[in-house]
């Protein structure tokens, strides 16, 4: 008598195909890989993922910069020359394989935001990768009048990502319309001359970050804020949220802002 087959464990990745891979500077690029069928995430959460080692795999989290909806999973990743996996990461090809963990987690999701009417999104270097996500989800701007991405790098160069993003999703055919309405994109530079220069924090201290923004200041009545940054980043600007009168939220207690912790970059 044959015995049955094992079920697999829930908990080991599955191996998945590089679709694409795009190199942006010498320290940042972007790749796609399949989706297995019965993968299922909330835009804007984060997931492990990696490259086989001699014994086991070699995971990091990132967080996935494709909608829900995507067929395929997105990611945006800086490259370390001495980072076990990032070092090795940085030189994949179309074909080869990705190890994709199961269980997506993450606090950048609408679920843990109360309802508001402007959402800002707040991010540094590969920071926008969640937000990649989140401004292609249709639920976003059913959710909230006004979306603004704000993206702060330290070279010009290090910008065209999130250009790149706001064009697609203006151009993309579920969400196109309603991005167009309603999302606006402001992207500033701290070591480069540049129109807007500035840390986010910086911007946001001396009010020049709403001055081409609808509404003006901050109002925790109305205004909600999703993090994603360095640990610096985070910290200073959950520093300042909370000066503003905003309370941070979580998946089982939504308030007005919300932070990835998880991620460092």
């Amino acid at each position: 008598m044959s015995l049955p087959n094992p079920s697999p464990n829930p908990n080991t990745p599955t191996a998945e195909t590089v679709l694409s891979v795009n190199h942006y500077t010498d320290q940042l690029f972007a790749f796609s890989i399949t989706r297995p069928p019965s993968f299922r995430f909330r835009s804007g959460e984060f997931i492990m993922i990696g490259l086989q080692g001699e014994k086991k795999p070699l995971l990091r989290a990132y967080s996935i910069a494709s909608p829900s909806w995507d067929e395929k999973l997105d990611f945006y990743s800086i490259k370390v020359p001495d980072g076990p996996l990032t070092s090795r990461l940085q030189n994949i090809e179309n074909g080869d394989e990705i190890m994709l963990g199961r269980k997506p987690v993450g606090t950048l999701v609408l679920d843990a935001l109360l309802p508001g009417k402007r959402l800002f999104m707040l991010a540094t270097g590969t920071g926008i990768a969640p937000f990649a996500s989140l401004i292609r989800d249709p639920d976003v701007y059913e959710s909230f009048e006004q979306v603004i991405l704000v993206h702060t790098c330290r070279e010009v160069a290090e910008l065209t990502y999130g250009f790149d993003l706001v064009a697609a999703a203006k151009d993309d055919p579920l969400v196109g319309e309603l991005a167009t309405e309603k999302l606006q994109h402001i992207a500033s530079a701290t070591r480069e001359d540049y129109a807007l220069q500035g840390r986010i924090t910086t911007l946001i201290e001396t009010g020049a970050l709403f001055e081409n923004i609808a509404g003006g200041l901050f109002d925790p009545a109305t205004d909600r804020i999703m993090i994603c940054g360095s640990i610096a980043m985070t910290k200073d600007l959950k520093t300042l949220a909370e000066a503003h009168g905003f309370k941070e939220g979580a998946n089982s207690n939504p308030a007005d802002f919300v932070i990835e912790k998880s991620f460092v970059g």
